[in-house]
């Protein structure tokens, strides 16, 4: 727990919503959004605002597999591996965008917070295999090479945003 922890954001979330069990997920979303993950610290904030357990929203947040106790990277990638994008090849991409980024099935995020991969079983574009989404928005007909120039752009895209900082 970071007792430097800054609760602006959550207060300004909070101050969204009505102050009710009711509004646990759409609460859990928006910080989520902003964080790229729940951070520890929230739990017992939001659940005293909101006037319910700490262990309930927790498990509201473990129950469903869209949030994350862990942090994600700006970039999070999804990797498509249900049947039509692993017969047409996801594997290959998967396998070159963990090694340009230097994770593996249990490292899931760099170091920076800059990407995360993840596997999942499928995207619904299964006539667009092999497809792997970045932030929501999907790219078909993905090769390891197309995957790494798409890797590229990304980080182009870090840089000049980091410039303009």
């Amino acid at each position: 727990m970071n007792p430097n922890f800054d609760f602006t954001f959550v207060d300004s979330v909070l101050g969204k919503y009505p102050r009710n069990e009711h509004s646990t997920i759409a609460i859990l979303q928006d910080i989520q959004e902003h964080y790229h993950y729940l951070p520890e610290e929230i739990f017992s904030h939001v659940a005293a605002a909101i006037h319910v357990g700490e262990a309930r929203l927790y498990g509201v947040a473990t129950f469903y597999e869209n949030f994350s106790l862990e942090p994600k990277g700006k970039y999070v990638i999804r990797c498509c591996d249900g049947t039509a994008c692993h017969v047409r090849g996801s594997q290959p991409i998967l396998s070159k965008l963990r090694a340009e980024l230097g994770l593996s099935e249990t490292k899931k995020t760099t170091d920076d917070l800059s990407f995360t991969i993840e596997t999942v079983s499928c995207l619904g574009a299964c006539g667009l295999a092999p497809v792997i989404m970045v932030n929501g928005k999907t790219y078909p007909a993905m090769t390891p090479e197309k995957a790494l120039n798409l890797l590229k752009e990304l980080r182009e895209e870090l840089k000049k945003e980091a410039e303009n900082a």
